[in-house]
């Protein structure tokens, strides 16, 4: 992408920033302590933006310095400076991608935490194993990046399978890097079960909900409708004999989400708020989605769990993202949290749609 078709929009932040420096020397700005901090976070945001494109244009007069030099008799000169030329330009593409991610649409939620959840599809027993081993892969990359991870409700087969897991995801822009993950997830191997050698197919199902907060989302507790039941399945005596476990129908939606792993009912009823409330701000913002059709162009997918995202192909040991069609012989690795490659992946693909949009608005 073309950075001179987008540099006008640059030079807009950088007179906004100029803008604000002389707003914050205004008597009325500085006894209006609620503007003040406002306009002193937008310029710090901007401080960014500001300082890049002056290294750029610092960068731009060496590079045209660094042409003549290619041009010298000298052939020592002349290929010090081919070589220092192709270095200035890789730093001159570099800082142009950032100032371009600063023009983009931004994503409201991006900051959230999130609620992910996983099922077993198609594909009995090696599928809930397989939905087991994608719940590790993103416990281990929330660790990789330092987040805080709270298992809110499991149901696990009698082999160390999944039938499903709902997990909460607390840290730095984590929606912003796992919304991607939302879909179906397919693997391709021979089943430990299976004698013949053959090589199956099962899926997994993925959604990635940003967490609500209560600013989000308000519920009535006269729309909800509350159950209480007897848990079932792992959980030790005590959870067996009583009605601990809590199932909650959010009348005006019709979702309905339960928990049962806590031993205390006040405990899953907690879990299953969060649960519901992430599930009724997905439900409007899909909605709202719906009234943008714009946003469906960015998007490197849908979002819908039918939507089949990847293949794990354990044969060949590869992973392959059908979004962008990115290739990768590092299944071991993928599984074991080390997501980064193909997200950054799916994020520029995605940054390299919004910029096609705007540049024909």
């Amino acid at each position: 992408m073309d950075f001179k078709v987008f540099e006008d929009n640059i030079l807009k932040l950088l007179n906004r920033y100029n803008e604000i420096n002389e707003l914050l020397s205004n008597l009325e700005i500085i006894n209006n302590p609620s503007k003040l901090i406002s306009l002193s976070q937008e310029k710090a945001e901007l401080e960014e933006v500001v300082n890049n494109y002056k290294e750029l244009n610092k960068l731009r007069n060496y590079l045209s310095d660094l042409k003549e030099l290619k041009n010298s008799e000298d052939e020592e000169i002349k290929t010090l400076a081919e070589e220092e030329f192709q270095v200035v330009e890789k730093n001159i593409d570099n800082l142009e991608s950032k100032l371009l991610n600063f023009i983009l649409p931004k994503d409201p939620l991006d900051e959230k935490n999130i609620i992910l959840e996983i099922r077993a599809g198609a594909g009995g027993e090696e599928a809930a194993l397989f939905a087991s081993e994608l719940l590790r892969m993103y416990l281990r990359y929330a660790e990789r990046k330092n987040a805080k991870t709270e298992i809110l409700s499991i149901n696990e087969t009698g082999i160390g399978g999944i039938k499903e897991a709902i997990i909460s995801i607390k840290g730095k822009r984590i929606y912003s890097r796992l919304k991607f993950e939302s879909g179906t997830h397919r693997v391709q191997r021979v089943p430990e079960t299976e004698s013949g050698g053959r090589i199956h197919t099962s899926t997994a199902t993925v959604a990635v909900l940003p967490e609500a907060d209560e600013i989000d989302v308000t519920i009535d507790e006269r729309d909800l409708k509350i159950d209480t039941f007897r848990a079932g399945g792992a959980g030790g005596q005590h959870v067996n004999k009583t009605d601990s476990a809590v199932r909650i129908t959010h009348l005006p939606t019709g979702i309905v989400v339960a928990c049962q792993d806590e031993r205390s009912q006040f405990q899953n009823k907690e879990k299953a708020m969060r649960i519901l409330a992430a599930k009724i701000l997905e439900e409007k913002r899909i909605a709202s989605e719906k009234e943008i059709a714009t946003f469906r162009k960015i998007q490197v997918g849908s979002g819908d769990r039918s939507e089949k995202i990847r293949t794990y192909n354990f044969p060949q040991g590869r992973v392959t993202d059908h979004r962008i069609n990115l290739t990768l012989y590092r299944l071991n690795e993928i599984l074991d949290g080390d997501l980064d490659e193909i997200i950054d992946a799916l994020i520029a693909a995605e940054n390299m749609r919004k910029l096609e949009l705007l540049s024909v608005q």
